[in-house]
């Protein structure tokens, strides 16, 4: 086992934590941050969060997700090839995780307070995220100036976040014989205008703080169809939209309506599935903006959704920041290098360190 920011992500990747069973890496994280006497730490099911407690005039969080996605792509044990480590999370978000505990472990008289904390299901739907659990059970734990998400983000700022929705459509048609088709009207075909607005969607790309955030609007998925010789009585599609945090969730599903609503026909049934908004860049802010400076790098917008929303929500900006390609995540080639872990544990040792 390597030594370091890599032997302690090898150590992290090799316990498995696939979205509702992060049990056993909790009980990791939590044994760590136990062995640190100037920090309080407490868990709420399998989300650990350690605090300092120096009354600084600031306090940021830092926050990452013990889970990986499932199923995992055959990437199950750790593999080092020089000072790259690959194995399921090692870039989402494991490298973060080792960062953050490596930082706990060794800062206890950070320039602000520090919260890190580790929570269960990001990957998965938002009734199970162990970060809007603790909002609801203990909003005390996250209280903050500003927040930090350890997504891999390749070393800079990804500032905000987009908000994303999904709609679904269904159409009525009327059944019949296929050898009879006059007779009917066939509701998949009434699906083709609706596909052809949608391919045709041209994508805003507002810039809030310097950052260019890039919409998407995308069908994801189709039904219909009775059986061979039927004219269908029903289709539907599903529509997944994300945009920019310039807009509400309802601006932007009225801007779907608006794209679609002449080929719509009373009957037909428009239903919002699910929702979350995004949030603008806060860069602003005096914690965030230090953050951006640490990197020697120019922030960007980030494509997607993330807890920096949830953190929003509650009144406090956050940004993402850490180490690993984030085109990567998911992959079964998922990897991290020393370099990305270091060069994270160093932008973060500034911002924790340096109270300006």
């Amino acid at each position: 086992m390597p030594n370091g920011l890599l032997g302690l992500t090898t150590a992290l990747v090799a316990i498995p934590s696939v979205s509702h069973h992060e049990g056993p890496m909790a009980d990791a994280v939590e044994a760590a941050l136990r062995l640190c006497s100037w920090l309080s730490v407490e868990r709420v099911g399998d989300n650990v969060v350690a605090r300092t407690h120096l009354d600084r005039g600031r306090r940021v969080v830092l926050a990452g997700h013990l889970d990986t996605v499932s199923p995992v792509g055959g990437n199950e044990e750790p593999r080092i090839e020089g000072d790259t480590l690959f194995g399921v999370g090692s870039a989402d978000m494991k490298g973060g995780l080792a960062v953050f505990l490596h930082l706990a472990g060794s800062i206890p008289e950070p320039a602000v307070d520090v919260t890190w904390c580790f929570y269960v299901c990001e990957e998965v739907d938002q009734q199970f995220n162990g970060l809007r659990h603790l909002w609801q059970e203990r909003p005390d734990l996250l209280e903050g100036d500003a927040a930090v998400l350890g997504e891999p983000t390749g070393g800079v700022v990804e500032a905000g976040c987009q908000g994303t929705l999904r709609v679904r459509i269904e159409l009525e048609g009327r059944r019949a014989h296929t050898a009879r088709p006059g007779e009917g009207r066939n509701a998949i075909h009434r699906l083709a205008p609706i596909l052809t607005a949608i391919a045709g969607y041209e994508s805003r790309h507002p810039v809030l703080d310097g950052c260019e955030f890039a919409e998407q609007l995308q069908v994801v998925r189709i039904d219909g169809g009775v059986a061979g010789n039927v004219v269908p009585d029903a289709s539907s599609l599903l529509i997944n939209h994300r945009f920019a945090p310039d807009r509400t969730v309802d601006e932007a599903e009225s801007s779907i309506r608006a794209l679609v609503a002449s080929h719509l026909e009373p009957g037909d049934r428009w239903e919002l599935v699910d929702c979350a908004a995004g949030a603008p860049p806060a860069l602003d802010h005096p914690l965030l903006a230090d953050l951006v400076t640490a990197t020697q790098a120019l922030p960007r917008a980030k494509l997607g959704w993330t807890d920096v929303a949830s953190f929003w929500s509650h009144g406090i900006p956050a940004a993402n920041f850490g180490p690993g390609d984030p085109f990567l995540a998911h992959t079964p080639g998922e990897f991290v290098t020393i370099a990305e872990l270091e060069g994270a544990a160093a932008v973060l040792d500034s911002l924790v360190r340096n109270d300006r």
